[in-house]
């Protein structure tokens, strides 16, 4: 994985890290965005489910370009083994995942760094830069 940029405050204390400007941090959901859409009520659908070729594509693309790539899914920490298999047997490349994610939808993420959201809607394609209004904090 590539290495984390140190970065300090105006008093020289260290701040959380950060990767370089041309290195993305991708979180991909896994159910319903690279696949067939799984409920955790149903985990042994998944060693079946189909996989979005497109989605396949683009991920190794951005993982072979030196990204971060990691599934954050609702799944829960009991469907690890079946979820890894199904990866690894589809051939997708990550680093890592992220078990536990609410579930629901609807989501608002708030964080101190650069967030961008893109929501899937039926196709991976290279991203491309719009113009859509977005909510934020008042001044």
């Amino acid at each position: 994985m590539n290495e984390l940029n140190e970065v300090k405050d105006s008093d020289g204390l260290l701040k959380s890290p950060v990767l370089s400007s041309e290195i993305k941090n991708y979180l991909i959901d896994i159910d319903g965005t690279i696949g067939d859409d799984i409920p955790n009520e149903e985990p042994w659908r998944m060693k079946d489910a189909k996989i979005y070729s497109d989605a396949l594509e683009m991920i190794n693309k951005w993982y072979d370009e030196g990204h971060v790539i990691c599934f954050f899914t609702s799944r829960t920490e009991e469907h690890r083994e079946v979820t890894e298999e199904w990866l690894n047997k589809n051939g997708f490349k990550y680093h890592d995942i992220i078990f536990g994610k609410p579930r629901g939808g609807n989501y608002h993420w708030i964080d101190n760094h650069v967030v961008r959201a893109t929501r899937f809607n039926s196709k991976f394609t290279d991203l491309v830069i719009k113009t859509r209004d977005v909510q934020v904090f008042d001044d």
